[in-house]
């Protein structure tokens, strides 16, 4: 595998939607389709910018995608979204969100079969810069191969180089290890050095002091 890891820009839009259409839920996951906007719209603009326009753009689950993608296009344009991308010999294989916690309206696992809250339970209102980390997706064929470790290593050199002070994560407690854990395990944050901070139900904050 020939590993390059891009920070996300508008210019990778092109990558960007070549995984999630292609390779990001190839095994037909069930969390298709997805494009790993809602993290940062609001409950109103879900509703309005998504829900409300299924019909308009078809009805039905084709209404659906499209309406996710349109918004996830325009996200990308205004560099709401933002994060990494993994590439095997120049094909985006990887993606991980990682932003500026304050861009974020909820953290965690969330359902877009019902409208999700916005959640201010897990804000802070320290002054200290934190990023962010939200989700991971990896293509199937290339789970279990250290991608999301390379990401996540990403994720903090560059938090540091930015004056962040955190990086943050939000795994849930699990039973059994799950292939389809968009937010993480606990064992890659540990594996890198993140500790716990808090706990809200089977939420927890994961926390790793950038030096």
């Amino acid at each position: 595998m020939n590993l390059m890891i891009k920070r996300m820009s508008p210019e990778l839009a092109d990558d960007y939607f070549d995984f999630f259409d292609n390779r990001a839920f190839s095994d037909d996951s069930p969390n298709y389709p997805c494009y790993c906007n809602a993290f940062n719209m609001s409950a109103e603009r879900i509703r309005s910018e998504i829900i409300d326009q299924v019909n308009a753009n078809g009805g039905g689950a084709e209404g659906w995608k499209r309406s996710l993608r349109k918004s996830a296009q325009s996200m990308i344009e205004r560099s709401e979204i933002q994060g990494y991308l993994a590439y095997d010999n120049e094909i985006s294989v990887g993606w991980c969100n990682a932003n500026d916690k304050g861009s974020y309206y909820r953290f965690g696992e969330f359902n877009l079969d019902t409208l999700p809250l916005d959640e201010e339970n897990v804000k802070t209102s320290s002054t200290d810069r934190i990023k962010s980390v939200v989700c991971f997706e990896i293509a199937p064929e290339y789970r279990g191969k250290g991608l999301a470790t390379a990401l996540l290593e990403r994720v903090c050199e560059d938090a540091l180089q930015d004056g962040y002070k955190y990086v943050e994560a939000y795994p849930a407690i699990r039973e059994k290890e799950e292939e389809l854990d968009f937010t993480g395990p606990v064992r890659l944050y540990e594996k890198l050095g993140f500790t716990l901070f808090e706990q809200h139900g089977k939420m927890l904050v994961m926390r790793k002091q950038l030096k």
